[in-house]
């Protein structure tokens, strides 16, 4: 292999388009493009004006059978990210799958499993939050447990105002058949990553979900999630679709200091100078009246600072590629282990089980009754095959 990993673009959309100009532009330099592959035949004459002399292919497998790369990228509908991983790790070739890792546990367990029996090769998805240096450095707060053991956390992230036009815009999309869910397997499973990358995986969810609220579509618009963690800690995720304004704001209250988030760029961080409730125990009554009073001082019970990173745009999403050439190249640990997947997707699926069920769903859930009650929402559509 060269010193660059020749990489191949599975669908050449918007996520593959976008690819395909860092790459092209020198802001992944250790990767070039191999080849393009796409079943529009219009995005043949595209690639070819923009990326000369570069292989097209209408079909994936003739692309993984030709020679052209050492790895791939799959941008495709996510039902098929784990097949595509599968093929693909099959004729020993290097997988980076986008976000979600699939619709369902079942099928990315199979994607899991058959990447273990590969350790040779480089198994990735593309988490690019997980490339936010803000991000990296809460989750070493958390894990250097400078705030402590983790009591609540809260993630309100409605950022993602999308109008009725887009869910017309094609046939497969907010979908169960074609898609697989909404704002849950579209736009918030970075959100659903980091949340657990840095708080940790819970044991159960309870959610109270809405399909079709304020759009014409038959999946999720708004997400109110409920977790346990197990000792008493608990967690709230909301999200939804039809927030014109949109809050994004992440809490995570520890018993030694709290972590508050605004927009993904700026978090305040607050210490505790002994755990709550020591100093709660601490305090008599002349403590109390100054609490009560507004005249305690603050300065004596923690400090508090604010930590801010620039990461413009495409910066992430570069990162993680240039990452995942190196640990092909030279073992360069991945920020985003492919087999990292499966937890957002777990936690998705437990929370529409949840939904569907009216009942508190374990994470360990009966990945089989999910799949059948999802099947039941593609048989009603009548659009799409159901799945196993």
């Amino acid at each position: 292999m060269s010193k660059k990993v020749r990489l191949g673009i599975i669908g050449l959309g918007q996520q593959g388009s976008m690819y395909a100009h860092f790459i092209s532009t020198g802001k992944v330099p250790n990767m070039v493009i191999g080849a393009v592959c796409d079943v529009d035949a219009s995005k043949k004459e595209e690639a070819a004006a923009k990326y000369l002399d570069i292989p097209f292919y209408d079909d994936y497998i003739t692309m993984l059978d030709s020679g052209d790369v050492d790895a791939v990228v799959t941008c495709v509908p996510h039902f098929l990210h784990p097949e595509m991983g599968i093929e693909t790790l099959k004729r020993d070739i290097h997988v980076l799958v986008e976000k979600p890792a699939g619709v369902y546990t079942k099928q990315v367990s199979e994607l899991n499993e058959f990447a273990a029996s590969k350790p040779e090769l480089s198994f990735a998805i593309m988490f690019n939050q997980r490339n936010n240096p803000l991000y990296q450095r809460l989750k070493e707060i958390v894990e250097n447990g400078e705030i402590g053991d983790i009591r609540r956390t809260n993630w309100i992230i409605t950022t993602w105002w999308r109008p009725q036009g887009y869910y017309n815009s094609s046939e497969w999309r907010a979908t169960w058949g074609g898609e697989g869910g909404g704002v849950l397997v579209n736009q918030a499973p970075h959100q659903l990553d980091l949340w657990q990358w840095i708080c940790g995986v819970p044991k159960s969810v309870y959610a109270k979900v809405a399909y079709g609220f304020r759009r014409d579509i038959a999946v999720e618009d708004e997400v109110t999630a409920l977790v346990d963690y197990g000792d008493g800690a608990t967690g709230v995720f909301v999200t939804a679709t039809h927030d014109l304004t949109g809050t994004d704001r992440f809490e995570i209250l520890g018993d030694k200091g709290k972590i508050i988030v605004e927009n993904s760029k700026t978090a305040t961080v607050t210490r505790l100078v002994k755990p709550e409730r020591e100093l709660s125990d601490s305090m008599g009554m002349d403590d109390i009246r100054k609490v009560v009073t507004g005249q305690l001082d603050s300065d004596e019970l923690y400090a508090s600072e604010v930590i801010e990173f620039p990461s413009p745009w495409g910066v992430q999403h570069a990162g993680v590629l240039e990452n995942f050439a190196a640990n092909i190249l030279d073992g360069t640990p991945l920020l985003a282990p492919g087999s990292d997947g499966i937890k957002g997707v777990r936690l998705a699926n437990a929370i529409h089980l949840s939904s569907w069920t009216g009942s508190e769903v374990d994470l360990d859930f009966d990945e089989d009754l999910f799949l059948a009650e999802l099947n039941k929402r593609i048989l009603a559509e009548g659009k799409f095959p159901q799945r196993s």
